[in-house]
C-alpha cells in the first residue's frame, strides 16, 4: 500500500467520524425523550383513558334508562266483499304511536356496587400497565444509551491503536527506504496497520448501529447527531438483599398487577353471589296514540281518534331453582381466587430467587471491574515499556504486536465489565420498582 492509498484511507476514516449538528445528550434526557414519544407508552395511556371513561356509576347500571320510541303505521283493508262489516269499502288506517319508557333496576343483589368496584380495579390495572411499560422503556433506553457509550469507547480505542500502527508503519517504511531496515518487519507493521484499520471501520459500524437503536427508542426525527455525556462508569452503590426484597414486594409492578388480579377475582365472586338475591325493577312510561280511519272512495267516512295511556309497574324476580348453577359459579370463582393467590406466592418466590442471583452477579461483576481496572493499569504500563524496549532494539515487532494486542483486549474486557455491572444494576433497580419512581419524582 503506497502513501497515496494511506492518505485516502485516512481521509475516509476521518470523514466517517465527523458529526454535523451535534447536540449533547445525557442519559436522563434520553429517557425523557423516549417517555414523551414512545408509541407503546402512548398506546397504554390511551387504554388508561378508556378505563377512566368507563369508571362511572352509569356504566355500572346505577341510573335508570329512558327510551323514546315512535311508530307510524299505515294499513289498507278492503271490505267491499265482506257483508259482515260495519265499514264496507276500502278503509285506510293510519296511526302515530310514540312512547316514552323508563326502566330502573332498583335492587339487583348489590350487583351495581360490585360492577363499579370492578371498573375501579380495571382502571387501577390499566394505570399499573402504563407504569410497567414506562419502566421497561426506561430500562431499554438506559441500556441502549450505555451500549452506545460502550461502542464509542471501543471505537476510540481502535482509532488510537490504528493511529499508532499507522505512524509506526510509516516510520519503518521510511527506515527501510533510507537505512535498509528489515523488510519483514515492515511487512509486519503493514499487516498490523491494515488489521487495526479494519477493526476501526467495523467498530464504527457497530457504533452507528447502536446510536440508531437509541434514536429509534427515543423516536427522534430531528436527524441530530447526539454527543452522549454520561460515562459508562456510573457511580453505583452496594445492594442489600433484604432492603431490595422489601422494596420489590412493595413496588414491583408485576406483583402489583397480580394483587389487582386477586382483587378483581374476589369482586367477581361477589358479583356471582349477587345472583342469589332477588331483583326489583321499576318500569314507567307514557304512550300517546293518534289514529285516522277513512274510506278511500267515500269522503263521508273520515274518523280521527286520540288516546293517551300511562303505566308504572314494579317487577320482583327471584330464582328459586336453576340446577345449582349460581352455587357452582360461586365455588368456581373461589377456586380461581386460590389459583391467583398461589400464582402470587410463586411469583414472589421466583422474584426473590432471581433478585438474589442478580445481587450475587452484581457483586461478582463489581469485583471484576476492580480487577480489570487494575489489569488495565498494568497492561498500559507493559505496553509502554514494550514500546521503549522495541525502540532500544531489545524486542522485535512480533513481541511488540503481542503487547499491543494484550493491551487492546484488556481495555475491551474492562469496558465490557463496566457495561455488564451497569446492566445488572439496572435489572435490580427495575425489579425493586425504583427505576420508575426515580424518574417519576423528576
Amino acid at each position: 500500500m503506497n502513501t497515496k492509498t494511506f492518505l485516502i484511507t485516512f481521509i475516509f476514516i476521518f470523514f466517517c467520524s465527523i458529526n454535523y449538528g451535534q447536540k449533547e445528550l445525557s442519559a436522563k434526557q434520553a429517557v425523557f425523550k423516549s417517555l414523551e414519544n414512545n408509541y407503546q407508552i402512548l398506546i397504554s395511556k390511551k387504554q388508561l383513558n378508556i378505563s377512566e371513561k368507563n369508571n362511572k356509576w352509569s356504566e355500572a347500571g346505577l341510573f335508570p334508562t329512558v327510551e323514546l320510541n315512535s311508530t307510524q303505521s299505515n294499513t289498507i283493508q278492503d271490505n267491499t266483499n265482506n257483508p259482515f262489516t260495519f265499514t264496507p269499502g276500502i278503509i285506510l288506517s293510519q296511526s302515530i304511536n310514540p312512547s316514552l319508557n323508563l326502566n330502573w333496576n332498583i335492587f339487583s343483589g348489590f350487583r351495581v356496587k360490585m360492577s363499579k368496584k370492578q371498573l375501579e380495579q380495571l382502571k387501577e390495572q390499566s394505570a399499573n400497565n402504563v407504569i410497567a411499560v414506562i419502566e421497561n422503556t426506561i430500562q431499554d433506553v438506559l441500556k441502549a444509551y450505555y451500549t452506545v457509550q460502550l461502542q464509542k469507547y471501543r471505537k476510540n480505542l481502535f482509532k488510537d491503536i490504528m493511529a499508532i500502527s499507522r505512524k509506526r508503519y510509516e516510520y519503518n517504511k521510511s527506515k527501510e527506504i533510507y537505512s535498509g531496515s528489515n523488510s519483514l518487519e515492515s511487512m509486519q507493521f503493514r499487516n498490523q496497520y491494515l488489521t487495526d484499520s479494519t477493526n476501526y471501520l467495523m467498530q464504527n459500524i457497530s457504533y452507528n448501529n447502536s446510536m440508531r437503536n437509541l434514536i429509534l427508542l427515543m423516536n427522534d426525527t430531528s436527524e441530530t447527531n447526539f454527543i452522549l455525556t454520561d460515562d459508562i462508569d456510573i457511580a453505583v452503590k452496594n445492594v442489600d438483599f433484604i432492603d431490595a426484597e422489601q422494596q420489590m414486594f412493595e413496588n414491583n409492578q408485576n406483583l402489583k398487577n397480580q394483587y389487582i388480579s386477586l382483587e378483581l377475582q374476589k369482586t367477581e365472586t361477589n358479583l356471582k353471589r349477587s345472583f342469589l338475591y332477588p331483583t326489583i325493577s321499576f318500569q314507567a312510561g307514557v304512550n300517546p296514540r293518534w289514529s285516522n280511519i277513512r274510506d278511500v272512495k267515500n269522503s263521508n267516512l273520515d274518523l280521527s281518534t286520540q288516546t293517551l295511556s300511562y303505566y308504572g309497574n314494579f317487577n320482583l324476580r327471584y330464582t328459586l331453582f336453576n340446577n345449582w348453577k349460581n352455587k357452582r359459579a360461586i365455588e368456581i370463582s373461589k377456586i380461581q381466587e386460590q389459583i391467583v393467590e398461589l400464582n402470587i406466592e410463586n411469583i414472589k418466590k421466583s422474584l426473590s430467587n432471581t433478585l438474589k442471583n442478580l445481587i450475587d452477579i452484581y457483586s461478582v461483576r463489581t469485583q471484576l471491574v476492580a480487577i480489570s481496572q487494575e489489569n488495565v493499569t498494568y497492561a498500559e504500563i507493559a505496553y509502554k515499556l514494550a514500546e521503549d524496549r522495541y525502540n532500544l532494539g531489545t524486542i522485535n515487532s512480533i513481541d511488540l504486536a503481542n503487547f499491543q494486542t494484550n493491551y487492546q483486549n484488556t481495555m475491551i474486557q474492562h469496558y465490557e465489565n463496566l457495561f455488564n455491572r451497569m446492566d445488572t444494576y439496572l435489572e435490580i433497580y427495575k425489579m425493586s420498582g425504583k427505576i420508575g419512581l426515580s424518574y417519576k419524582d423528576n
